[in-house]
């Protein structure tokens, strides 16, 4: 019954904040060349390969953390699709990895985060295949070790949980857009500053969005991880980050 509860209200509270669907800032289809494109996905291998293999470990150990699973994972689709345009024309979003990786570990968001970004480039052309390598080492990667490192060292020196989620999940959606940002640099160096002038003309672009983004997705992760704990309860392991 608890579980049934939990499904409905926040089936509710993601229906509230659900966007249109639509373009975002994933780097779209053919942006990189293949070699960038190849590199990019063997980096982000191994952790997919990680979070499968946790995932499969945690729906065997507690059948009920299943609907937990399928819930932070849809938390992760409607926010990463929330489209923000940015003054150059581009879009940024929110990425939602943080409250995920706070929950049950960075690598369990890396598979989340892969199947994720496969719908969104095959269903509503957000992002794309052959730049998926990419989109997942920079979002559901980077982003998710970020937001559980730093999660666990606040929690560690005694911040208060609320503080810790925040920033955890606030700081990993501004680190997703760093890499980004990198990612788009290396690609694309400056013909005259190089490979540095490049990222900072990329940060300077996602920097006026991406900051007050990163504020929001940080409120509604505290949010929705104090709802997620009322019904579940400290018991669970849920105020302390379950891993």
């Amino acid at each position: 019954m608890k579980e049934k509860k939990l499904m409905l209200l926040m089936f509710i509270f993601l229906m509230i904040i659900s966007p249109n669907l639509s373009y975002a800032m994933h780097i779209m289809e053919g942006y990189l060349s293949p070699v960038w494109a190849i590199i990019w996905t063997a980096l982000a291998i191994p952790f997919v390969i990680r979070g499968f293999s946790r995932v499969n470990g945690i729906s065997k150990e507690d059948s009920s953390k299943k609907l937990l699973l399928a819930l932070v994972g849809a938390f992760v689709f409607v926010l990463s699709a929330l489209k923000i345009p940015s003054v150059t024309g581009s879009c940024s979003h929110p990425t939602g990895v943080g409250l995920g990786a706070i929950l049950f570990g960075p690598t369990v968001m890396s598979a989340l985060g892969v199947i994720v970004l496969l719908f969104q480039a095959l269903l509503l052309a957000h992002g794309g295949i052959t730049t998926l390598g990419a989109n997942t080492f920079s979002m559901a990667v980077i982003g998710p070790l970020v937001s559980y490192g730093i999660f666990k060292l606040l929690r560690k020196s005694g911040a208060n949980t609320s503080i810790s989620v925040f920033l955890a999940a606030a700081l990993g959606d501004l680190t997703t857009y760093i890499v980004t940002s990198i990612q788009l640099a290396v690609a694309y160096p400056d013909p005259a500053g190089g490979i540095f002038a490049s990222l900072a003309k990329f940060l300077s672009i996602f920097a006026l969005t991406q900051i007050p983004l990163a504020i929001v997705e940080g409120i509604l992760s505290v949010i929705v991880f104090n709802f997620i704990a009322e019904y579940y309860g400290k018991e669970d392991g849920l105020v302390e980050g379950i891993h």
